[in-house]
């Protein structure tokens, strides 16, 4: 009889476990009032607050969702314990583990042996900085317990936010507590490149802030020079809010002292902006010469400021500018890493103020520029100040007719600097240039665009009749004409198959004249010349002749993709030839051998794509049948990635034919 009845409680036994699931028989937990839901393979009721859930487990409770080989619920305290090939999913995490004990009303609970990846895309993170992947945190341990929504702790494990099949970095640590969009702290940290260990800190703090910023002291730097001896550099960021940063910096020389420094950074709706600065307070320092001998050098205090801005201020003015100036050139030289910056022999500043109220603008510029041409020897070029007034062009009336009109007022800064000598060649100049314009373009394929001003500019010196600069002053008054024919005009449209570069490609060819005529200056030759502006020649005509070819290809939109230029002038004096600042080889002074002809000018510009462009130019000194200059450059504009190269060369042409022709500059830039 006791044989027979557990025969009886095996088959009801087998026949419970094989019932499809009951789901109504399990209770709710707390935690889960807005979503509940589960299912398995096998489903079994140990009482009213205990089941059992077996094989191919989904459990789903609000926004958490829970897989595993094997379940049990606990609806009086809320717990859930799952093991085998468990894989629990929240809103912005997944943690994998071989097995789990979680708590539905509090959502906190501990993984066993796991793996967690943390979704960050919310932060507003640009993909493309990871590659096109999530930019995630994972994490990963003996134990990782969630202590909270967004709060996890790491035992004997590490985590990284370069996410890829081999990280480029990792750090791994006996404990991590990890506050996702905020911050991991982890004791016994080392830091792993490529698996490799190559840091270790008895405790650190990692931000992984929502706005990806924190404030906190950054990673020590340690080195080793033969010129500043061992090196340790530190930094402290301040994240001053969403727009607002500084970096404050101290580095320690061994042999030479230290440095202190900051950069501050500001980006907003108006504007943005940023500067750095150095200080560094250098002993004197020994050091062992080629020959074996020693040889002491004197300390040296320098600073450094660099920087740029661009700021919208009210009634429509605008603010910018930039820096980069050293006070010591042995210094700038001698503490810089990038290529650049430690063969750089040229320092400057620049402020503008600017402001457009419809046809009238102003603009208010104090700049300087220095090149050195070794520690002591300098030349200066700027302005202190520069105000330029400028009157865009307007009908007069009803009639065809144009009227617009610049002003600029300039004290031109001119310094020459030797260990011996400092010579000051500045002047203050003011000059206004009136002028009408008459267009006529009634043809479409042949204009006409004549102008006529008149120029009247004042210096606050000048030169005497033995070319000697005397502070007297001088002006100068002239008549401009000149008119500019565009014409005619050929145009040819090519039709191409849709699949094609393009859907469409339009050829332009476009001869151009421009002739000018200035009236007589008596006194030219007591003007001081600094610039473009100072050399104009009277009593002259100019005629520019040009033929440009130009290609648009037109598929989403119509652009040129290349153009092709050449152009030449001739003039009546050939002392305006050698001044005629659109060719880029006439110097400031006449030419050696004075000519009536320009260099031929050939410029091609080519944009085969919307993000890269190139220009090639040279000019063909006809005289001397041979190239005045050669320049290239290109660049390319994609997202954050800005890339340029140039190079350029000028030549000296003889003063007699048949001396040779040297390099007078020869540039390569990137």
């Amino acid at each position: 009889m006791v044989r027979t009845g557990h025969l009886v409680l095996f088959a009801l036994a087998a026949l419970i476990g094989a019932a499809p699931p009951a789901y109504a028989q399990a209770t709710q937990p707390g935690g889960c009032g807005r979503k509940w839901a589960f299912k398995s393979d096998t489903f079994q009721v140990v009482n009213t607050t205990h089941s059992i859930l077996i094989k191919n487990v989904q459990i789903d409770c609000n926004d958490i969702q829970l897989f595993a080989d094997e379940a049990e619920l606990f609806t009086d305290i809320d717990r859930v314990r799952a093991s085998g090939n468990v894989v629990f999913v929240s809103v912005t995490n997944r943690i994998a583990a071989e097995r789990l004990e979680f708590n539905t009303k509090t959502k906190t609970g501990t993984f066993y042996v796991a793996s967690g990846i943390a979704n960050l895309e919310n932060r507003g993170i640009e993909r493309s900085l990871f590659g096109a992947q999530e930019p995630d945190a994972y994490f990963w341990g003996d134990t990782i317990e969630k202590l909270g929504p967004k709060t996890y702790r790491v035992t004997r494990g590490g985590f990284t936010t370069c996410v890829q099949p081999t990280p480029r970095w990792e750090m791994v640590a006996t404990s991590v507590t990890l506050t996702l969009e905020k911050r991991a702290v982890l004791t016994n940290m080392v830091l792993k490149v490529k698996d490799v260990p190559v840091f270790y800190m008895p405790a650190m703090y990692y931000p992984i802030n929502k706005a990806d910023r924190a404030t906190g002291f950054l990673l020590p730097i340690y080195g080793k020079s033969t010129i500043k001896g061992q090196t340790l550099n530190n930094a402290f960021f301040w994240a001053i809010n969403r727009s607002h940063d500084a970096t404050l910096y101290h580095s320690y020389y061994s042999k030479t002292g230290q440095s202190f420094g900051g950069d501050y950074r500001y980006v907003e709706t108006a504007g943005s902006g940023s500067v750095q600065t150095s200080v560094v307070r250098e002993h004197e320092a020994i050091y062992e010469q080629p020959d074996g001998t020693d040889k002491a050098y004197p300390g040296i205090n320098s600073y450094q400021l660099t920087g740029t801005l661009q700021q919208q201020l009210p009634a429509g003015l605008r603010l910018s500018g930039n820096a980069n100036y050293f006070s010591s050139l042995v210094a700038q030289q001698r503490y810089q890493q990038a290529i650049f910056a430690a063969t750089n022999r040229t320092r400057n500043f620049g402020v503008n103020l600017s402001g457009n109220w419809g046809a009238n603008s102003i603009s208010g510029t104090v700049d300087r520029n220095e090149t050195f041409t070794n520690d002591t020897d300098s030349t200066v070029f700027g302005s202190r100040p520069r105000v330029t007034y400028t009157r865009g062009e307007k009908a007069i009336g009803d009639l065809p007719v144009y009227f617009g009109t610049n002003a600029d007022y300039v004290s031109l800064v001119r310094k020459g600097n030797t260990a011996d000598l400092k010579t000051d060649t500045g002047l203050t100049r003011i000059d206004v240039f009136p002028r009408i314009r008459f267009p006529f373009t009634k043809l479409p394929y042949l204009t006409f665009n004549s102008s006529m001003g008149f120029r009247e500019t004042d210096w606050n010196q000048s030169l005497d009749a033995n070319g000697l600069r005397v502070p007297e002053s001088i002006q100068r008054r002239y008549f401009q004409m000149g008119t500019t024919i565009t014409g005619p005009v050929f145009t040819k449209i090519y039709n191409t198959p849709r699949r094609s570069y393009a859907q469409k490609f339009k050829h332009v060819i476009e001869p151009t004249l421009t002739l000018d005529r200035s009236t007589a200056i008596e006194n030219f030759a007591n003007i001081v010349k600094l610039d473009s502006t100072d050399n104009v020649v009277g009593q002259s005509t100019s005629m520019t002749y040009a033929l440009s070819n130009r290609v648009y290809a037109k598929k989403e939109s119509s652009r040129e993709i290349l153009s092709v230029a050449i152009t030449q002038s001739y003039y009546t004096d050939a002392t305006a030839a050698a001044l005629d600042q659109q060719y880029q080889s006439n110097p400031l002074t006449a030419a050696p051998v004075p000519s009536h002809f320009s260099p031929v000018a050939l410029q091609v510009h080519v944009t085969p794509t919307s993000v890269t462009d190139a220009t090639f130019r040279t000019e063909f000194d006809p005289r001397a049948h041979a190239l005045r200059s050669v320049a290239a450059n290109g660049g390319l504009s994609l997202g954050w990635v800005t890339e340029s190269a140039g190079w350029s060369l000028n030549r000296l042409i003889p003063t007699k034919p048949g001396d040779p022709i040297t390099t007078s500059s020869h540039y390569l830039n990137a």
